[in-house]
């Protein structure tokens, strides 16, 4: 992969996706059969007919004593035959609620930044007028932890942000966003946000699109100007950034855009920001802005509706799809609406095969990329140069279509986050098509929006139900008392959306109970990432988890609570 990239790069990967595929399997068991971990199955051979029939499906628990064994100082050659330099560490807020560290070196950053200059280069082809302004982005790093060999262990997000690749990337001197690395890199999360929004500010007529990696974090940097808009309109009119940006780095270089005083501007801000209600700030602030770009797929769903509130229904463009374990690829329709979204995968950037849902890890129902049917549902699988070999991911996927001769896929859903008190399996995607359903009661019938949510299944007492937390905003800036009417008939809808399995046994069976919606204070949903940031995951990779398993969470959930309320009517058998 070269620094220099350009639009024909992806038709060409795409168009040729087997032979790549297969030239990067034999690339990547020639760098890793003789290791510890491979030698047990492969004998050194480096051949795609043994490598399939011999080499196991593995999760976490099976990697873990081997990854382990490198982060404690023996050497990489356990599990990869190039050098481990650092590991990356998962948000712990999806699938089974557990961080988890996986190993890379340089090459990742590289991979990263090859996948954003694609997408880039497609955004610019689809949207000319991008070229003509700046992207104001959200984006921030976490302070990094070691092993006990001394090895780096951070975020997906700080490793690519810190990296060499990222310092010296090509279109680092085109001022094509409005914050300077030294805001990004600012070890503060509160500092980064401020400092953000207040370039953001500075340069609100020459930004054309608002970017951050989830749109959780788009939400929290309204609530955040919610909170600090008059100080910043304070920082404008004077020339001056406040003294609590101790960061002198990001002090400085702020300083630089702030210029001088601008009362004007502080004025114009102030006049906009004293609006009754906050619909369509971020074009009211932002008038030239074009577009959202974070993921809007999966758990990020939830927040479609209030960011289209806060946009006067700006598009919505997800981008890329990835985790900790592997990046996949991108959207190369950036502006099909978030229900429409699919991911393109770039097969030269880890070996990808797939297996049918309720698999049981029969290996021999695995296909290759290019062989997947479309329509078909699958469990993506990963063998990469860093050490997982043939590591099961938990997503569920559908192929829904190809680009050239790579499949596109839909993100489903995780594959263990799923609701249950008895024998019924409340999945991520049926929580959220629920939720879509109960939100548009809600806002319908009263003057408030849903601005964050999760549950769990309480199966502490007979018979056990659901519960979920809601916090709520009032769409004028005015304080508003949950209806009670209102958020029973919410309670309803949730559960007339669920299967037939979950209404047969609500209803007739009397072994789930009524489903609570339990209101939460404004900022619950603040307090429950901080609680998680503080256990070591990202400001800017969290995800709130859309069910909660740790009874910490839980508390801190409970203590917020406001008001509850039960659904008053079994859900018919036939809905």
């Amino acid at each position: 992969m070269t620094s220099s990239f350009k639009l024909s790069d992806l038709e060409e990967v795409t168009t040729n996706a087997e032979k790549i595929q297969n030239d990067l399997l034999k690339e990547i068991l020639t760098l890793n059969a003789k290791t510890e971990y491979l030698r047990q199955f492969l004998h050194g051979s480096s051949d795609k007919t043994f490598f399939k029939k011999h080499v196991p499906v593995v999760s976490y628990e099976d990697m873990k004593p081997y990854i382990e064994r490198v982060a404690d100082g023996e050497p990489s050659e356990i599990i990869s035959g190039g050098p481990i330099t650092k590991f990356l560490r998962s948000s712990g807020t999806s699938g089974e609620g557990k961080q988890k560290i996986f190993p890379v070196n340089d090459d990742f950053a590289k991979k990263m930044g090859y996948i954003l200059a694609l997408r880039s280069l497609v955004m610019h082809s689809k949207d000319t007028s991008a070229e003509e302004g700046k992207s104001m982005e959200f984006h921030y790093i976490k302070p990094e932890y070691t092993t006990l060999s001394g090895l780096p262990i951070s975020t997906v997000s700080t490793c690519f942000l810190v990296s060499d690749y990222f310092k010296n990337r090509p279109s680092k001197g085109k001022s094509e966003v409005t914050s300077p690395d030294q805001v990004t890199l600012c070890p503060d999360s509160n500092q980064s946000m401020y400092c953000h929004l207040l370039c953001g500010l500075c340069q609100r007529d020459q930004v054309v699109k608002v970017r951050a990696s989830f749109a959780y974090t788009l939400v929290r940097a309204i609530n955040f100007l919610e909170k600090y808009w008059k100080e910043l309109c304070s920082n404008i009119r004077s020339g001056h950034v406040s003294d609590w940006i101790t960061d002198l780095n990001c002090r400085n270089s702020v300083s630089v855009i702030l210029g001088g005083p601008n009362p004007e501007l502080a004025d114009l801000i102030e006049k906009i920001c004293s609006h009754k209600s906050w619909e369509g700030i971020i074009t009211r602030l932002w008038p030239k802005s074009r577009s959202l770009e974070a993921i809007f797929t999966g758990q990020m769903a939830q927040y479609i509706p209030i960011l289209e509130f806060y946009s006067n229904k700006l598009p919505q463009v997800s981008t890329v799809y990835g985790c900790s374990e592997s990046t996949f690829g991108f959207n190369v329709d950036p502006l099909s609406k978030p229900q429409d979204v699919s991911y393109t995968f770039l097969p030269n950037i880890s070996y990808f095969e797939f297996l049918p849902i309720d698999h049981e890890r029969d290996i021999a129902s695995i296909v290759d990329l290019v062989n997947v049917k479309q329509g078909c549902y699958y469990e993506p699988v990963v063998t990469n140069s860093f050490g997982l070999t043939r590591y099961l991911i938990g997503d569920i996927l559908q192929v829904v279509g190809f680009y050239n001769s790579t499949p596109q896929f839909r993100f489903v859903r995780r594959k263990n986050i799923v609701l249950s008190v008895e024998t019924e399996m409340t999945t991520e995607e049926d929580i959220l098509k629920a939720l879509a359903r109960a939100s548009l009661v809600l806002e319908s019938s009263s003057d408030v929006m849903l601005m964050g949510f999760t549950c769990y299944a309480d199966v502490s007492t007979f018979p056990g139900h659901y519960v979920f937390y809601w916090e709520l905003k009032a769409r004028a800036i005015k304080d508003v008392e949950p209806d009670k009417k209102v958020l029973v008939e919410c309670c309803s809808v949730l559960e007339e959306s669920f299967d037939a399995l979950y209404r047969r046994l609500r209803s007739k069976g009397g072994v789930i109970g009524a489903l609570e919606i339990r209101v939460v204070q404004k900022g619950t949903f603040d307090s429950l990432m901080e609680y998680f940031t503080s256990e070591g995951g990202s400001t800017a990779q969290y995800k709130t988890p859309i069910c909660i398993n740790s009874s910490e969470a839980l508390a801190v959930l409970e203590s917020k609570v406001l008001s509850r309320f039960y659904s008053e009517r079994s859900p018919p058998l036939d809905s």
